[in-house]
């Protein structure tokens, strides 16, 4: 298969996405001025931005690459939730696998920019697990989806917020292999050890020495071998992609060990360059592509993506153009 006809078979898979989704919102304005009543900065605010994140952030890069992506998650029954809402209509994203919980508030991350510094941020969320009413709903949904949509592949996008339990990470694997669907996780610490079983596991380097609590010389590649490859057997994992920033990814099966390296870049914001490698993985997983083909793509839009401002999603044209250049 062509590069080309890679790119043009993405357009027919079906993503399932689980996990953390949430507002970015952003403030920009000027400083001129401290305030009279601490020494604080006062910000006057000239502009304000609403955008998708989290797990919203993945569906947007697997659209971006021609997919259809499907999003599940719980989110709460207030203003934001109805903004979300309005922002995944906007985007033309489906919302069909969104649960409204009383029991919850919508995840709002509230950036404040002045002369392109963040001055703070302020989070608005909770971060204690879905509670049995709204996994038993979110189950059904995710289980719905699967029957009615034909899914080639389920990305786990968690955040550690709490939407992603470890009931819900065991029914939805075991239904997986059932159904023969290739499963994707992007972890955080809280259920790093509960995803056994799964296709692709994609940690950064600092959540994979986090979520084994441990240290090692990550440099000594040797190392990173043994590592990770008694981690995968016990886990029952087939395939670990391991980002390593600047030094590029690390894939590891059982017939497959290689250290995929960076491209030299031009690195402005490494901000939602992970959503954008486990975008690009999970689709070279639907596809069956080897795990070199699938590491070396995703590290190649995972780098291009850091070149941007923000959190953006991926630029399909781009990385079509840079996979021919490269001869990938």
């Amino acid at each position: 298969m062509s590069i080309q006809e890679l790119f043009r078979s993405f357009n027919k898979l079906n993503v399932l996405i689980i996990g953390d989704v949430m507002i970015d919102a952003y403030m920009w304005g000027n400083v001129n001025r401290i305030s009279p009543e601490a020494p604080v900065p006062i910000v006057a605010v000239n502009k304000r931005e609403n955008r998708l994140g989290g797990a919203a952030n993945v569906a947007l890069n697997i659209q971006a690459m021609g997919a259809n992506p499907i999003l599940c998650s719980v989110i709460g029954d207030d203003d934001a939730a109805k903004l979300f809402h309005s922002l995944l209509k906007d985007q033309k994203l489906s919302s069909k696998g969104i649960i409204n919980s009383k029991k919850r508030i919508t995840t709002v991350k509230t950036r404040v920019i002045s002369n392109n510094h963040q001055m703070i941020r302020v989070d608005e969320e909770i971060e204690t697990a879905i509670n049995e009413k709204d996994v038993e709903a979110l189950l059904s949904q995710i289980k719905k989806l699967i029957i009615s949509e034909k899914i080639d592949v389920i990305i786990f996008e968690d955040y550690d917020k709490g939407c992603i339990t470890e009931d819900v990470i065991k029914k939805i694997i075991a239904l997986a292999k059932q159904k023969n669907i290739p499963t994707v996780v992007d972890p955080k610490k809280k259920n790093f050890l509960a995803y056994q079983g799964v296709s692709l596991f994609k940690p950064n380097l600092k959540e994979l020495k986090e979520g084994l609590k441990i240290e090692f010389d990550h440099t000594k590649i040797k190392e990173l071998d043994k590592i990770v490859d008694a981690f995968i057997r016990k886990q029952n994992i087939t395939t670990a992609l391991i980002t390593l920033s600047e030094k590029g990814v690390y894939t590891h099966s059982a017939k497959t060990k290689a250290l995929v390296p960076a491209h030299i870049r031009d690195i402005t914001d490494v901000s939602g360059a992970g959503d954008t490698v486990v975008s690009v993985a999970a689709l070279c997983l639907a596809l069956k592509l080897s795990p070199v083909t699938t590491a070396t793509l995703a590290n190649l839009a995972g780098g291009l993506v850091c070149e941007k401002v923000g959190v953006v999603p991926i630029d399909k044209k781009q990385l079509l153009e840079e996979a021919v250049r490269l001869k990938l």
